[in-house]
């Protein structure tokens, strides 16, 4: 991996504080959820004093867990997988199908936005929680391409109407890029990720998804990835992943482009 873009995500990881699970996390000892329980267990402890939970940390601050000093995987893995259907993008090891256990990576990474079970295609997964909070936060606008398959031959009105934003789950979707593909089949481009999105803007309409894939993400393309395979990012990848991330932001947004109202800030990853 090109060591100068390595150093560029680092560089700006080190410039901001962040907490003490996601370091956990990103090092590799645990997951967020499991480093909670530590931290409220009082097994961590930062410079000397016992942990809470919550907390910030900077970089050069000593972590220890149980008495064994923390650091930081020195290497970035960045993946694009082509998911399966029928693969689950979770760390719960109670889901046999996770992405997880499916992909066993020799080392601890984990997914850039879900993909629900029963969509395929592009994924990209990460030992980088920052690169993860960035490139999903839809304030951000970064692109997201899918290609669809609908239940029957689509009109005009529904594409117009897609394209325009769809009344879903007390919102109304941002405007988006849509294009006809075949009588059943359409590509949409969107900036946003709400919860099973696609599908939801199209039952609104009277449609139902029968396959959805993922082609692209923002410069990621899955290209001829089969099913289950992987890669490595490549040198030019990111380059412009690291361009693009460079003035995003890990903060929500808090106000809505269509309505003004402010959204909801849970910390669930995006879905579509």
């Amino acid at each position: 991996m090109n060591s100068q873009i390595e150093r560029q995500f680092q560089e700006r990881s080190m410039r901001e504080s962040f907490r003490l699970n996601k370091y956990l996390s990103e090092s590799g000892v645990c997951s967020r959820r499991e480093a909670d329980r530590l931290i409220e267990a009082g097994r961590v402890m930062v410079d000397g004093e016992v942990a809470v939970m919550g907390m910030k940390i900077s970089a050069g601050q000593e972590v220890m867990v149980d008495g064994k000093v923390i650091t930081p995987e020195e290497e970035m893995i960045v993946l694009a997988v082509n998911k399966p259907r029928g693969i689950v993008c979770t760390e719960e090891k109670r889901e046999p199908d996770n992405i997880i256990r499916y992909l066993n990576y020799p080392t601890r990474i984990t997914y850039a936005g879900r993909l629900d079970k029963d969509s395929e295609g592009l994924l990209l997964m990460t030992n980088n929680g920052d690169i993860i909070n960035k490139m999903m936060r839809a304030g951000n606008y970064h692109e997201k391409e899918y290609l669809v398959t609908v239940n029957k031959p689509m009109t005009d009105t529904f594409l117009e109407k897609m394209a325009g934003g769809v009344p879903i789950l007390d919102t109304v979707t941002r405007p988006c890029q849509i294009k006809k593909e075949g009588k059943r089949t359409f590509r949409i481009i969107l900036t946003q990720g709400l919860n099973r999105q696609i599908r939801r803007m199209c039952e609104a309409l009277g449609y139902q998804v029968i396959t959805l894939k993922r082609v692209r993400i923002m410069g990621v393309r899955l290209g001829d990835l089969k099913p289950g395979q992987y890669r490595k990012l490549t040198e030019q990848e990111l380059e412009e992943l690291s361009s693009m991330l460079e003035y995003s932001t890990n903060q929500p947004v808090k106000v809505r482009r269509s309505t003004g109202r402010r959204e909801r800030k849970g910390n669930r990853r995006p879905r579509t």
